[in-house]
C-alpha cells in the first residue's frame, strides 16, 4: 500500500503538493485502467480518483472535466505511437513498431482495451475526433516516410506506394487492437508472433521487382 508521502495531499486552497507532471501521468494511468475495466461510459472522475488514491478535487486540479482528461489520455497514447516510430526510424527496422505494438497486449497493461474504447468514441465526441484525426495523420505521415526509406533500401516491397502500404499496415494494427478486448484468449504470445512473422512476409520485396535505382515502381 502507498505511504502517505506517495498519496497526493491537497491544501485548503485545492492545490496539490508534489511533482505536477508525475502526478498528472499517474492520473492518466489510472484513467486508462478504469476505462479498460469499466468502459468509457462508466469511467467517472470519482472512479479515476479512487483508483489513483486521490481525491476527486485533486483530479479536477489537473483536468477540469472528463473530456479534458480523456483528450489528454488520447494525446498520451499517440505519444507512445510516435515513440515507437522514432525507434524504427533510428534502427531502420520497419517491424520494430509492430513488435512494440504487440508487446502492449501484455496482461499487465490496459493500453489496447482503453485505446480501442476511446477511438470508438470519436464518432460521437467532436473533441475526440479532432485528436484522433490530427494525431493519426501525423502517425501515418511518419510511418509512410519510414516505409519509403525501406523501399529505397530494397528491404520492403516497392510495388505498392508507401502511403497505400502504410494505410494497410495501420489498418492491420488497428484491427488487432479492436479485437483484442473482445477475444483476448485468441491473442496468445504464439499467435502474436505468427502475426508479426506473416507481416514480414507480406511486406518483403517481391521476387523480380525493380531494385532501388532501377525502373520506378508502378503507381
Amino acid at each position: 500500500m502507498d505511504s502517505d508521502d506517495d498519496i497526493e495531499q491537497v491544501s485548503t486552497r485545492g492545490r496539490p503538493v508534489g511533482d505536477r507532471e508525475a502526478k498528472r501521468k499517474e492520473l492518466l494511468r489510472a484513467a486508462s485502467t478504469v476505462i479498460a475495466q469499466e468502459g468509457y461510459a462508466n469511467a467517472s472522475l470519482r472512479k479515476v480518483a479512487k483508483h489513483a488514491g486521490y481525491t476527486t478535487g485533486a483530479v479536477t486540479y489537473y483536468f477540469a472535466n472528463k473530456e479534458e482528461l480523456v483528450v489528454a489520455l488520447m494525446e498520451s497514447a499517440f505519444d507512445r505511437f510516435d515513440a515507437m516510430l522514432e525507434s524504427a526510424r533510428e534502427t531502420g527496422d520497419i517491424l520494430a513498431p509492430f513488435e512494440s505494438w504487440i508487446r502492449l497486449t501484455d496482461r499487465s497493461t490496459r493500453f489496447w482495451p482503453a485505446t480501442s474504447e476511446l477511438l470508438a468514441q470519436g464518432r460521437h465526441e467532436p473533441a475526440f475526433a479532432e485528436v484522433i484525426a490530427r494525431r493519426y495523420a501525423r502517425y501515418r505521415r511518419l510511418l509512410a516516410a519510414i516505409v519509403k526509406d525501406a523501399q529505397e533500401r530494397g528491404t520492403v516491397r516497392n510495388d505498392i506506394p508507401a502511403d497505400i502500404l502504410t494505410d494497410q499496415l495501420v489498418a492491420m494494427g488497428d484491427g488487432w487492437m479492436m479485437l483484442y478486448p473482445i477475444e483476448p484468449k485468441r491473442f496468445t504470445p504464439k499467435r502474436m508472433r505468427a502475426l508479426i512473422d506473416a507481416l514480414a512476409v507480406l511486406i518483403a520485396p517481391v521476387p523480380g521487382e525493380p531494385k532501388p535505382g532501377g525502373r520506378a515502381a508502378r503507381a
